[in-house]
């Protein structure tokens, strides 16, 4: 509960009570109608884009250029080495 100072008639609160929020109904719409708007906007872009998502064959048609120029930049491996073995 907040207390009246002595010298003025507004309301002194502690530093953990005047930290918290307030709830109500009128929080709870503003939550509701954030959270349906940004499920709108996700599945409108989703919607937007849905023939792009769907779609592979572009990136299949870049596969073989993309697998050379990666094997072009690798060095080739070095054989493995191995020690003779002793004779008996």
């Amino acid at each position: 509960m907040a207390v009246l100072s002595r010298n003025s008639t507004h309301p002194v609160l502690n530093a953990t009570r005047a930290r918290q929020g307030r709830l109500g109904r009128h929080v709870f719409w503003v939550l509701l109608v954030s959270t349906a708007l940004a499920a709108m906007a996700l599945f409108g872009a989703w919607t937007w884009q849905a023939d792009d998502l769907a779609s592979t064959e572009v990136n299949n048609a870049k596969q073989p250029a993309d697998a050379q120029a990666f094997d072009m930049g690798a060095p080739a491996p070095a054989t493995q080495q191995t020690s003779p073995t002793p004779a008996p």
